[in-house]
């Protein structure tokens, strides 16, 4: 006790050496608390905003990609559209074949939205779709009258999910077909 009484008179205390010790740190701790104060009141770097005229939904077929492209080149979107593939594009929505599948087309759009100010999604079915084979029928194709009618039945369900959520984006519908791929307008029912 006798010599903790020494150090505390000397100007010591126990856990700093020294008076000057503790001083030199506290000094040293100020340029980092001035340094923090000022990021924090510091406004976030922002991104560039870039426009997209559209999000795009279709299937990962890659059979209908160069048509696809052609196509959307013809609705003069200029390229300027945010585009996401998933298994059954439509389909997708409704959870198929995993929760997950909607959860991320949920979470596409809503960036697309946010972020590109989309004023319109564009959700693109196909013929001799894999996804819809799975899940519907396997010789849903040889009946193409049966195919289109279930195509229609789920972009319909997509189109009114995607307007419950979003009422100000505009929803077109298309169903395209395997030979010489043509892009049908599917209106909503709904």
């Amino acid at each position: 006790m006798k010599n903790m009484s020494h150090q505390l008179h000397s100007g010591q205390c126990l856990c700093c050496h020294s008076l000057a010790s503790r001083r030199h740190f506290l000094k040293s701790l100020l340029p980092g608390a001035v340094a923090l104060t000022m990021l924090q009141s510091a406004a976030p770097a922002q991104a560039e905003v870039h426009r997209a005229k559209a999000l795009v939904l279709s299937c990962i077929d890659f059979r209908f990609l160069t048509a696809e492209r052609f196509f959307l080149g013809r609705k003069h979107l200029g390229g300027e559209y945010d585009w996401t593939a998933l298994a059954g594009a439509s389909l997708a929505i409704t959870g198929f074949p995993h929760p997950s599948d909607a959860e991320a087309f949920w979470d596409q759009l809503d960036i697309s939205s946010r972020l590109h100010q989309i004023n319109k999604v564009i959700v693109i079915d196909h013929q001799d779709c894999g996804a819809y084979a799975t899940m519907i029928d396997p010789n849903l194709s040889k009946d193409p009258e049966r195919e289109l009618q279930m195509h229609t039945d789920y972009l319909n369900q997509a189109y009114k999910s995607i307007r419950d959520r979003y009422p100000h984006l505009e929803v077109e519908l298309y169903f395209a077909t395997l030979n010489k791929p043509e892009f049908q307008t599917i209106l909503p029912t709904i």
